[in-house]
């Protein structure tokens, strides 16, 4: 039973075992929990809202508590899972060349019908200028941070040791974009390039943090554009 085990869980049983979770979790999080259930209702940002909690519990927290209580040497598996800053100072050169792209991307993708009914996925972020720091804030912390840590960080990097670089990038991207259905068709095409290019960005530096940082900016940048462009046609 013993060997049993260790061929089914591998060399990181932590992994394992946050893959398994992982099966659940995302399912839920595409279905029952997903906030378009309520979209354009009165509840819609309570239900966006309960959807940046759910991934930030489901995809982050729990998978770190599996590494935290399963792992001989937690810190280590968490930093193979993408939580260092790596190569930093590679990082902060992309950084630097790659937030502008991803605020001048999101400003041209902000003029397309199918993201000016989508964002931002709560209206009422647009509302007051508290309002919208409040759920950018949220949106980061709870939606970004998690999403980059799952498919950046846990679905890929912990891979390519054992699969290659080719097929734990392709995963990952694969994953991240059928995410995506149901949005606007110029974001799944966007999610496709970005699950690539944060990928090689992780890669590159070993960590997650940098492709968070653009993916964040990105998202902040389409929402103010097209908060702004809200408040500019009321009557």
């Amino acid at each position: 039973m013993g060997a049993w085990l260790e061929e089914a869980f591998g060399p990181d049983p932590a992994l394992a075992l946050s893959y398994l979770w992982l099966a659940a979790a995302l399912a839920l999080l595409a279905t029952v929990l997903h906030f378009r259930r309520q979209a354009g209702s009165p509840s819609e940002s309570a239900a966006v809202r309960r959807y940046f909690a759910s991934f930030f519990g489901l995809g982050l927290v729990v998978p770190c508590l599996i590494a935290l209580l399963v792992s001989s040497d937690a810190p280590a598996v968490l930093a193979s899972w993408g939580w260092t800053f790596g190569r930093h100072g590679l990082g902060l050169a992309m950084l630097a060349a790659a937030v502008p792209l991803a605020v001048l991307a999101s400003a041209v993708g902000s003029r397309d019908p199918g993201m000016v009914r989508m964002y931002p996925l709560a209206k009422g972020a647009c509302g007051s200028r508290r309002e919208f720091l409040l759920y950018e804030a949220s949106y980061v912390v709870l939606y970004y941070l998690p999403w980059e840590f799952v498919f950046r960080g846990l679905l890929f990097l912990p891979l390519v040791p054992s699969i290659g670089f080719i097929p734990a990038l392709a995963l990952q991207t694969m994953i991240s974009t059928l995410l995506h259905i149901g949005h606007p068709d110029c974001e799944i095409f966007a999610a496709a390039g970005a699950g690539l290019m944060f990928g090689v960005l992780a890669w590159l530096t070993g960590s997650f943090v940098y492709g968070f940082v653009i993916h964040a900016a990105a998202g902040i940048a389409t929402d103010t554009f097209l908060c702004r462009r809200r408040r500019k046609e009321r009557p």
